[in-house]
This record gives C-alpha cells, structure tokens and sequence, in this order.
C-alpha cells in the first residue's frame, strides 16, 4: 500500500461528506427561516400599530378633503404623529428588504443542499474510484463556490487549495 492509498478516503466517506454537507445547510435554512419569521411578525405587529394609528389620528376623515391651516385641529401634534408614521414605514420596508434577501439566501442554500443529494446519489451509482470521485467533490464545489456557504467549517474545496499550496511550497524550498 503506498503513501497516496494511506491517505485516500472513500467513495463511501465522500457520499458520507455530501450528505453532511445537505444537512448542514438544510439546518442553516431552517435558522434562517426562523429568523424571517421573526422579522414577520415584528413587520405585522408594526403594521397593526400604524394601522392603530392612523385610526386614533382625528384628521382622519372620510369626507371630502379641506384645506389645510397652518394650525389644523391637531396643530404640530398631528404633524409629529405624521413624521413618527413615516419613520415607522421606513423601518417595515427596511425590514421587508432583509426577509426578502434571507429568503433569496434560504432559495441559494437549499438549492446547493440539493445539489449536494444529487451529487452523493450519483457518486452512489457510479463505480468511480476514490480519486476521480475526490475530484468530481472537488470541482462540484468549486463550481458552486460552496465555500462562500460554509463560514464556520473548511469544504474539501478548501482542503485541496490548502494542500496544493503546501505542496508547492515544498517544491520550492527543495
């Protein structure tokens, strides 16, 4: 057995990685998930308070549109109420624009989760060796720049690079 069988690992320790690497991010969708829901129900309760609002505001009024004064029935009151409205709108679709890019997130991570199911079935069926089903891993990952999706844990991608640059460094303090 030689040095390169020593440090293989196989097809079934890769399926084993691509089946992780789904979970890993499936749970990092449902993190996610509960954070936009979160969010949600801040944006509904923010609603309902500006609904609440707008009905307690005495110019409210259904009929025909007067005037303005320079001191309405509510004088600069009714302004400030106006101005904290608006304030309060801004801070709903500041919130909106964050669950929509968690939920283009939670789409990209649960798209590469899938991938990562169909790669593992594929290497299942096929009848690689270790080492074109390494590479196929590796340029899976590089394809879909997994690493960006992993912050917190190093991808085989990542490994490779690693141990290429190590292996080049060798060879060029020999």
């Amino acid at each position: 057995m030689g040095e390169d069988d020593a440090n293989s690992v196989s097809v079934d320790e890769l399926l084993e990685y691509c089946r992780t690497q789904a979970g890993l991010l499936s749970g990092s969708v449902e993190r996610m998930g509960a954070e936009a829901d979160a969010l949600l129900d801040e944006i509904d309760d923010e609603m309902a308070a500006i609904r609440a609002r707008l009905e307690e505001r005495p110019d409210s009024v259904t009929g025909p549109e007067s005037p303005s004064s320079a001191v309405g029935p509510g004088g600069r009151e009714s302004e400030v109420d106006l101005e904290e409205i608006e304030e309060l709108e801004a801070d709903l679709e500041q919130k909106q624009t964050i669950v929509e890019a968690k939920q283009a997130r939670m789409d990209a991570f649960q798209s590469l989760a899938a991938d990562y199911t169909d790669l593992a079935t594929t290497l299942q069926q096929g009848d690689e060796g270790w080492r074109d089903a390494l590479e196929r891993v590796i340029q899976f990952e590089a394809d879909h720049d997994a690493p960006a999706y992993f912050q917190d844990r190093q991808t085989l991608l990542e490994a490779a690079t690693v141990d290429s640059e190590a292996d080049v460094e060798s060879e060029v303090g020999e």
